[in-house]
């Protein structure tokens, strides 16, 4: 039971940082609107579930190279799984394909940044 628990409260974690970087990336303005942080929140979850079942269809077919090529095709499946998620959701507004890459990117960007300061900090 414990370690249910323990899952649920790593899911809410992740889910609470991952609905701050969106809300965050929201306030940029680079092509990802959100009505709040409750918008965000829902949005990362939502995202997450969405991703996880694209990259697992992909899985069944192709393996995602590593490097740049890895990168920009992970860029690509993020910006389509932004696409997609915003069919789910009222509270998030994505600009066409051009604005999901540039919000997935501005996402990546602003994760690393808020990883790379929680390291230094614990």
């Amino acid at each position: 039971m414990a370690a249910i628990l323990g899952i649920l409260l790593a899911i809410v974690i992740v889910g609470l940082f991952s609905g701050f970087i969106i809300w965050i990336v929201g306030k940029l303005g680079v092509g990802l609107e959100v009505d709040g942080f409750g918008s965000a929140f829902i949005a990362a979850i939502v995202i997450a579930f969405v991703g996880g079942i694209i990259e697992w269809l992909i899985s069944l077919v192709w393996t995602i190279p590593g490097g740049w090529f890895g990168a920009i095709i992970n860029l690509i499946v993020a910006a389509i799984v932004l696409m997609i998620s915003d069919k789910f959701l009222k509270g998030m507004k994505v600009a066409g394909f051009v604005g999901a890459l540039v919000a997935a990117a501005a996402i990546g960007v602003v994760t690393w940044i808020v990883q790379w300061v929680l390291s230094l900090l614990f």
